[in-house]
């Protein structure tokens, strides 16, 4: 089986998807093959149904462009190549396509391409679509890797990674392959691949991981109708995909329905007792509900699996900063980038804290890192113009 790592995308990608309050946790599906969807959960009645919620069918459909570029590009490919190498050439070794990586939004396949930008789960889609167009067997696989964090609209979001094995459809059940017959397509770096391990995970997982990252989206939105149905819809796609309830649970919390959220959270807790996003959420549902014995229990629990909260040497830092504690600013948030090196944010605050010390270089070396790590254009832009504004200052001196 090969393994292709595509260099016109950039390397810090990721999978979207904690009101202090955790959306996205992947757990292992071995032991949760048999879930079956809890309707007790479900209050369609509460929410706004919305016509931009998408179908299953959608997110792999291929546009007519799409269909324009298999003819037109990759089958000129083929004539060089084999099939799966023909795909990943014409979309990214050989491609004048460009794509960029872009974290705010999952898109769909036909999105993806017209954008010619996505997350990490849009590529794979994406791909996959290309892939069925040619007639090619597609799986997924989830990648074993530490899961990496970040904030957006109020919300902590845990993220994870998928790759796409790309095959040779077998003309007949007894036909041999070999290891030339699968390619697999990642959008780790290089160096990063090659360490970590992977299992498989069916299409009806990645389709209820794509509604999940929807879900999400529309929650740092503030669009709580949507995330809703968003968190419903992929309930319904893989019941076994506990960290959907999570999310339906976030939804809860956020309008305020905290009774509707412990009972979720409890759904989650029952199949995976140590889920770390359930039993923050818990921690702050039932201090909403003034259970706050229970709530210190809950805490008690959840430290004792997890040693340092996400998060929790930024929040550290922040608070020294704004107290004037420099020095021990800067070495909280160099203690949050051991634990993340490549996390924007981390970077962006260590160079605030850099600049208020009237350390110039330094200040400008983390604007760029957290220019250069960024996941959108809305935070690139943000950074470009606080480097603009730092290069200005000192002209002046």
């Amino acid at each position: 089986m090969q393994t292709l790592f595509p260099t016109t995308i950039l390397e810090k990608t990721r999978i979207r998807l904690v009101l202090l309050i955790v959306l996205w946790q992947l757990v292992g599906c071995a032991a949760l093959d048999q879930v079956k969807v809890n309707q007790h959960v479900f209050r369609d009645a509460w929410f706004q149904s919305d016509d931009e919620v998408i179908d299953a069918k959608q997110i792999f459909a291929a546009s007519k462009t799409m269909q324009q570029y298999v003819q037109n590009e990759i089958r000129q490919k083929q004539k060089i190549h084999s099939d799966q190498r023909a795909l990943y050439a014409a979309l990214y070794s050989e491609s004048k396509l460009q794509l960029k990586y872009d974290g705010s939004y999952t898109r769909d396949a036909a999105e993806t391409f017209a954008a010619r930008s996505g997350n990490c789960l849009s590529l794979v889609v994406m791909t996959a679509a290309f892939a069925k167009q040619m007639g090619l067997s597609v799986s997924y696989r989830k990648v074993l890797t530490e899961q990496e964090w970040s904030r957006a609209g109020g919300l902590y979001v845990a993220s994870d990674h998928v790759n796409i094995v790309i095959g040779r459809k077998h003309l007949s059940p007894t036909s041999e392959s070999n290891a030339f017959d699968s390619m697999v397509i990642d959008f780790l770096p290089q160096e990063a691949a090659a360490k970590v391990q992977s299992v498989e995970i069916s299409e009806s997982t990645v389709i209820a991981m794509f509604f999940n990252n929807r879900a999400a989206e529309a929650l740092t939105r503030r669009q709580n109708d949507l995330a809703y149905w968003y968190a419903r819809a992929s309930i319904l796609a893989d019941p076994s995909f506990i960290t959907a309830y999570n999310t339906l649970a976030v939804v809860y919390m956020r309008t305020l329905h905290f009774e509707l959220a412990l009972q979720t959270l409890d759904h989650v807790l029952m199949h995976v007792p140590n889920h770390q996003g359930a039993l923050a959420n818990l921690v702050l549902t039932l201090q909403s509900l003034g259970r706050d014995a229970d709530a210190r229990q809950t805490q008690t629990r959840l430290d004792s699996i997890q040693s340092v909260a996400p998060f929790q040497y930024f929040q550290l830092g922040q608070k020294a900063l704004q107290e004037g504690n420099l020095e021990t600013a800067k070495r909280y948030f160099r203690q949050e980038l051991d634990r993340a090196p490549d996390y924007h944010e981390f970077h962006f605050w260590l160079g605030v804290t850099y600049l208020r010390a009237g350390e110039w270089d330094a200040a400008n070396r983390e604007f760029e890192i957290a220019r250069d790590t960024s996941t959108s254009s809305l935070d690139r832009d943000l950074y470009t113009a606080k480097l603009n504004r730092l290069h200005s200052l000192r002209k002046q001196l």
